[in-house]
């Protein structure tokens, strides 16, 4: 049959009509469930984190009560283990030193005193002894000298124990005397300087001083409680900057992951932050991250896919 006659007949038209709406309706199929299908995330798992360090930034106040006489450091510093940062007025600490070491050497000179004493009525007491064997001397007098021995004894003991006793006065007050200066306790750098000199100072009255300790930086991420299966220690993660400082990418991999649940505190809208529980993850970074990544910055870490397990190199 000619092309034609097959397209000039009605049942071959409607026929050709059918072949072509059904080849179309297969086709649009195909891109729907093409446009359905789920993409597949190389991601196991993605949390919001913040770069820190072991233990936080160092809240550092002054040892005692009293008023600031100097401040050796400022902010941007970076300062050494045992280096003095401020001091307080010492002149009542010192005096108090001055008097117990007027103290500790007066009880000191009683008991060498004492002790010589005693060893004259030691060599007293025997020579007599021995005058009233021989015969030349009235036992008598060498029991006088023996009592007045074992009393000198019983005064240098006491004396001795005065001794000490003013020994550890002096060394409390010391030990006060180095209380009013404060020193850093770690290497780092001062974050924060809080205290002015002629202000008064105390232990309960805050921080005198923020450091930052040199220890490697680590990410604590906020892991959601549906991806805590998902990531275990040894996972390799990819961390992002959230915060605009223009940081690259950095690889890292999971320390530890915690035991127990809380609140989020990165997350910034109120009600999911009430209605969300997480897990601390801690990671490390493979290599050191660039000076760029501060203390506190806000990142993202997304961990790899099918990598669970695997530890870092």
């Amino acid at each position: 049959m000619s092309l034609r006659k097959l397209f000039s007949s009605p049942l071959s038209l409607l026929a050709l009509a059918a072949a072509l709406a059904l080849a179309g309706c297969s086709r649009d199929n195909n891109a729907d469930a093409a446009r359905q299908a789920p993409a597949v995330s190389p991601y196991a798992a993605v949390a919001r984190g913040k770069i820190d360090i072991e233990g936080g930034l160092l809240k550092l106040s002054m040892p005692r009560d009293g008023v600031v006489a100097e401040i050796k450091v400022h902010e941007g510093d970076r300062v050494k283990k045992g280096q003095l940062l401020a001091m307080l007025d010492t002149e009542p600490s010192k005096l108090a030193v001055t008097s117990a070491e007027a103290e500790q050497k007066q009880s000191q000179a009683q008991a060498d005193l004492l002790e010589s004493r005693m060893k004259a009525a030691d060599q007293r007491a025997e020579r007599l002894e021995a005058a009233a064997k021989a015969g030349a001397g009235d036992a008598q007098s060498a029991d006088d000298a023996r009592e007045a021995s074992r009393q000198l004894q019983g005064e240098l003991t006491n004396a001795r124990a005065n001794a000490a006793l003013a020994a550890q006065k002096l060394a409390g007050a010391r030990y006060e005397l180095a209380q009013r200066s404060l020193l850093a306790p770690v290497d780092g750098e001062i974050v924060q300087r809080l205290i002015q000199p002629g202000a008064t100072a105390s232990p309960q009255g805050g921080a005198a001083f923020v450091l930052l300790p040199e220890q490697p930086r680590l990410v604590r991420a906020e892991l959601n409680e549906s991806f805590v299966r998902a990531v275990s220690p040894g996972m390799r993660a990819e961390v992002v900057d959230d915060s605009g400082s223009g940081m690259p990418n950095l690889n890292a991999h999971v320390l530890r992951i915690g035991t127990v649940f809380g609140a989020s505190a990165l997350e910034d809208d109120p009600l999911v932050r009430a209605n969300t529980r997480t897990v601390e993850c801690v990671l490390a970074f493979d290599q050191p991250p660039p000076a760029s990544a501060r203390i506190g910055q806000r990142v993202l870490v997304r961990f790899t896919a099918g990598d669970a397990g695997q530890k870092a190199p």
